[in-house]
């Protein structure tokens, strides 16, 4: 317990740095992902922008990213990392990756929320001649939206979990903190303490988000 009054400084900086690692990851593979499967749905057989040679190509590239596990895609994309960002370790080098990571995860979250959107709905605002571009803004993405934002909260939770790999490329957060100061110093309070954070900022956020996909749906 004395070690983790000591601690407690390095503990908050720990959770901040957690906290900042997955909300840019989120904004940043998150907008990629929304794009990603925009562009998948888009283009299945009968969508608006019908195209199957490049959903097939697209299809391929999420297939082939996706399943990798975190830990192994984290060493393979060091070297783009260092080109992206001028570094293969650090906080900048785990957002880049993990942004990256995350919008193949998300792409599939995305599309799939988007077919719950009634292909009825789809084609009578065709009919009326409204345009692809306006039917996306103003029927698919407003009818997809209470989907999208649950799957979006899961996503956050996912993130926070790979984050806690940070510390193996010298990244920052709870889960390298609780593998310094807690793990490896054979010390139980301090890793239950990261835990625990951990735990209400999860349980935070998917309160937030579950809050926010009941308002959507009612609307």
């Amino acid at each position: 317990m004395d070690s983790l009054i000591e601690l407690q400084p390095l503990l908050w900086q720990a959770a901040y740095e957690t906290v900042y690692i997955v909300a840019l990851t989120l904004l940043f593979g998150g907008l990629g992902g929304l794009l990603l499967g925009l562009a998948l749905y888009l283009t299945r057989g009968g969508a608006l922008f019908d195209n199957r040679a490049v959903f097939g190509v697209l299809n391929v590239v999420v297939n082939v990213f996706r399943p990798i596990p975190f830990i192994i895609f984290l060493a393979a994309a060091q070297p783009l990392a260092r080109v992206a960002v001028g570094s293969g370790v650090g906080n900048s080098a785990i957002i880049f990756t993990l942004s990256l990571a995350a919008s193949f995860a998300i792409s599939r979250i995305v599309e799939q929320n988007l077919l719950t959107v009634q292909p009825g709905v789809v084609e009578a605002a065709r009919a009326a001649g409204a345009g692809p571009f306006r039917i996306i803004r103003s029927i698919i993405l407003p009818e997809a939206l209470g989907p999208l934002i649950l799957g979006y909260t899961f996503v956050f939770v996912a993130l926070v979990d790979m984050s806690a790999v940070a510390g193996y490329v010298g990244g920052g957060g709870l889960g390298a903190f609780a593998l310094l100061y807690g793990y490896r110093q054979f010390d139980p309070v301090v890793t239950w303490a990261a835990v625990l954070l951990i735990i209400v900022l999860v349980q935070l956020v998917q309160f937030l988000g579950n809050t926010l996909a009941r308002r959507a749906l009612r609307r």
